[in-house]
């Protein structure tokens, strides 16, 4: 290709790719406008009623015995639910993505069930099962066991509706890597898991973190399996959402608020810290980028 033909390659790709200033203007203002309404005025709202009435009656609607049970709770089923999905989200990963085995299509395809199925759908299964009258209900009785309306449920339910957001996060990461750098340390003699925690676990801890950070938020705001399992038993079942439901629906609105905000401040913590892993792992791969690049230079032709 000659070098006026390049050059026209060039302007023709540079007018493809770039809008008019005219647009560019009505496109980031529109985005602008949505985030404003969508986002940043809901939260605006939320903690200007969580402090109308002073930082007295705030830090009483957060401390009082059923909101701090509440927010117990809260944490006790993120705290089992989120760990669980990570090592299952690592074995699946795994198993997807280093080997090929019958069947691998259809486990993702339920990997990917909790994003179709109403989170209602899902706590009602798990009432069909372990409820009074359940499939198991009448073995549970018997043997004086508890899940639906107790604590075991909650948690089945928060593992359900988030199970695959640690898996997602690192399938596709992970098939992109292949499988060379672990077939070369078991080459060299490694096992299982030393191939595992040195080679695999650091080239794809961006991505775990990530995923942690998405389901832990997702496991704290979980309304709608946890509300049919649950009860809504005031000081024994409540999680922080179920909680602010019921104060809202007393009229009990400077509570209700104060413990949203609870929540409000988790979603912007998970915002600053995936906008910080992005930006951290964005810096790691371009240094890399740059170490590569150097070293091909100083080596001989």
């Amino acid at each position: 290709m000659s070098a006026g033909a390049g050059s026209l390659t060039g302007v023709v790709s540079n007018k493809a790719t770039t809008e008019p200033f005219a647009v560019r203007v009505a496109l980031i203002t529109t985005a602008l406008l949505f985030l404003s309404l969508f986002l940043v005025l809901p939260l605006v709202a939320v903690f200007t009623e969580a402090f109308a009435r002073g930082l007295d009656v705030y830090f009483a609607a957060i401390t009082e015995p059923a909101a701090a049970h509440a927010i117990k709770l809260t944490l006790i089923a993120a705290a089992i639910a989120v760990p669980c999905n990570v090592i299952f989200g690592l074995a699946a990963a795994w198993a997807i993505a280093k080997f090929a085995f019958r069947g691998k299509q259809l486990l993702i395809t339920l990997i990917d069930l909790p994003f179709a199925v109403s989170p209602v759908i899902a706590g009602l299964i798990y009432v069909l099962l372990f409820g009074a009258r359940g499939w198991f209900g009448d073995w549970l009785f018997e043997n004086d066991l508890r899940i639906v309306f107790a604590v075991p449920g909650i948690v089945l339910a928060t593992m359900f509706v988030t199970f695959p957001f640690v898996a997602r996060e690192l399938i596709p990461l992970m098939q992109e890597q292949g499988t060379e750098h672990e077939e070369a340390a078991l080459t060299l003699g490694a096992n299982g898991w030393q191939t595992f925690f040195r080679v695999t676990l650091p080239s794809i801890k961006w991505g775990l973190l990530y995923g942690i950070i998405l389901c832990n938020a997702r496991a704290m705001g979980e309304f709608g399996a946890v509300s049919v399992v649950s009860g809504k038993i005031r000081g024994q079942t409540n999680t922080m959402p179920l909680h602010i439901e019921i104060l809202y629906n007393e009229y009990q609105f400077a509570a209700a608020f104060a413990v949203a905000s609870l929540l409000a401040l988790l979603a912007l913590v998970t915002l600053i810290l995936k906008s910080a892993l992005e930006w951290k792992a964005a810096r790691e791969h371009e240094l890399a980028v740059r170490a590569a690049y150097a070293d091909n230079q100083e080596s001989p032709p």
